[in-house]
């Protein structure tokens, strides 16, 4: 009988340390579009932030192969499925899981980053939450495949929330995850050539499978979530994925648990960490509109921000590819492409340096954006009413490569001079003129439009404002030292009132200029223009009051 008793009492302690289902904070947004859209636009510090960076580093960093590893080492034949037979073995025998525990950040220094990223002008910081290999960076409480139990056994949001706090930087995470359902069935197939045909990956393991093994104990359907069938055409078209990225095209629905779950983690995270900004990754809204799980998630950071913040919501919560209503209730995230016009609500691009994940090949070719082009990208997206969020890769031991040093050591330098002409500006009436501003560069899908346009000359200006005065950044120093400013020409009713002066950021003597018919004329110091390739030869700012 006492025995009993025990196993009893032992029985509701533990049902007592279970985890159980995270609930939604009420408040005035309810999980519907239509609630969610009262929400309007991004709050005024976001816009007045305007530069960003993100550390988009997980597992996947750490064989250096490039985005998209954990799918693409299961398609046979590809690129990533060579390296990794040839450097790790057959998906069959190393499969995802085990880059996982390779995975250790052993030289990874928040603080140290943080503070570079500080001084190159970011104002907010990202960190990957998870990507679509569903590897939580936190201590998860719904997710047992995380970055405390398993690979660098570190607190990975945590630690970059610190740092970015300690430099009074806003902090977001991303979160991917919702994609892992269809994202990761490459695994449950085999090779279909060569001695291992027919050999299973690993994608349909289960935790019994784990006895006296490094992750006994853990279940490789938490991580891959493929004990389900395969999406339509999944088995033969690799590319197939991308039609059905919004949930239609023959998607295997998600399960009640996987979607429960995705709930449960993201409000975990947001209860954890109190997150600025939530980026997703996804169409409209994560698992939309298979399930309400997104809605809920969204719903809950917003009553949550409500209610520390006097009744004000400050939280900035992004997708992608938005109609106009669903722009109400989420900020559009435009991925590696810029919109041809000024946007009437807040938005944000996102971009690399190079590959999403950190890809070796990129470093050895020399293929990184320039600082040349990430300044002049975030030029024209601050004219548009934009933001810009730069992720620069991580090798897998935590550490950024010499090469991205020196690009941000040289955009650092021209923000040191020109960074009033950003922050906490706003659109003109027009957001420039010039050869690129009168071209047409259209988004394609999410995006996908960056360095389609011809290159910049000294008639590429861009405009934004602040305090009452125009900030014109002129993209290309001119060769004769004249500048013309055509929306500035007299008569013009963009800037009705007469131009008092002209300044060039850097430059502490007001500068001749002349009014004409042709444009404000601006003549520019005497000397030599800075060279083209170095960070004051960017391009220059010019103020007018």
């Amino acid at each position: 009988m006492k025995r009993s008793l025990v196993t009893l009492a032992l029985g509701l302690l533990c049902a007592s340390c279970a985890p159980k289902h995270e609930t939604m904070k009420e408040g005035p947004y309810q999980p519907t579009w239509e609630s969610l859209s009262q929400y309007g636009q991004a709050p005024d510090w976001f816009r007045d932030v305007k530069f960003g960076i993100w550390s988009h580093w997980g597992p996947q960093c750490q064989p250096e192969q490039g985005d998209w590893y954990a799918r693409q080492m299961y398609l046979e034949g590809s690129r990533a499925n060579r390296w990794h037979v040839e450097n790790y073995g057959h998906p069959s025998e190393f499969g995802f899981k085990e880059v996982i525990n390779l995975w250790k950040a052993e030289n990874w220094n928040p603080e140290e980053l943080m503070e570079l990223y500080r001084r190159v002008g970011a104002r907010y910081f990202f960190t990957l939450g998870n990507h679509h290999d569903n590897f939580d960076n936190w201590d998860s409480r719904h997710h047992a495949w995380n970055a405390v139990n398993l690979g660098p056994k570190r607190d990975i949001i945590g630690d970059w929330e610190r740092a970015a706090r300690a430099r009074g930087m806003r902090f977001g995470v991303s979160i991917h995850s919702a994609h892992a359902w269809t994202w990761y069935e490459p695994s449950q197939r085999s090779d279909r050539e060569g001695p291992m045909a027919g050999v299973p990956y690993d994608g349909k393991m289960t935790a019994d499978q784990g006895k006296g093994l490094w992750w006994d104990g853990y279940d490789p359907q938490e991580l891959y979530a493929q004990n389900h069938p395969l999406s339509e055409r999944s088995a033969e078209d690799n590319n197939a994925i991308h039609r059905q990225w919004a949930w239609g095209g023959g998607a295997c629905p998600p399960s009640e648990e996987f979607t429960q779950n995705f709930f449960d983690r993201n409000v975990d995270m947001m209860n954890r960490y109190n997150p600025d900004l939530v980026y997703y990754d996804d169409t409209s809204m994560p698992l939309w509109p298979v399930s309400d799980a997104g809605l809920r998630a969204v719903a809950h950071l917003y009553n949550k921000s409500v209610a520390e913040n006097d009744g004000q919501n400050q939280a900035v919560v992004f997708a992608k590819i938005l109609t106009d209503e669903q722009k109400n209730a989420l900020v559009w995230d435009v991925e590696m492409g810029v919109p041809d016009a000024i946007q009437p609500k807040p938005w944000q691009t996102c971009t690399c340096l190079g590959s999403w994940h950190y890809d070796r090949s990129i470093y050895e070719r020399d293929r990184y954006k320039s600082a040349r082009t990430v300044v002049h990208m975030l030029i024209d997206i601050v004219s548009k009413n934009g933001n810009l969020l730069l992720s620069v890769p991580q090798r897998g031991d935590g550490t950024i490569d010499e090469k991205e040093r020196r690009i941000l050591e040289e955009i650092a330098a021209w923000m040191e001079v020109n960074s009033e002409g950003i922050y906490e500006t706003r659109p003109w009436k027009i957001f420039g003129e010039g050869p690129v501003a009168e071209a047409v560069n259209p988004l394609q899908a999410q995006g996908f439009n960056e360095g389609r346009h011809a290159p910049y000359t000294p008639a590429d200006i861009r405009f934004v404002t602040k305090g009452g005065a125009l900030y014109a950044h002129v993209l290309a120093w001119p060769a004769d030292g004249r500048v013309v400013i055509r929306s500035l020409a007299e008569g013009t009713q963009l800037w009705e009132k007469a131009v008092g002066s002209v300044t060039m950021a850097g430059h502490a003597a007001p500068l001749p200029f002349e009014r004409t018919a042709e444009g404000l004329v601006v003549t520019l110091p005497d000397g030599p223009a800075p060279d083209a390739g170095s960070p004051g030869g960017i391009s220059l700012l010019l103020r007018i009051s």
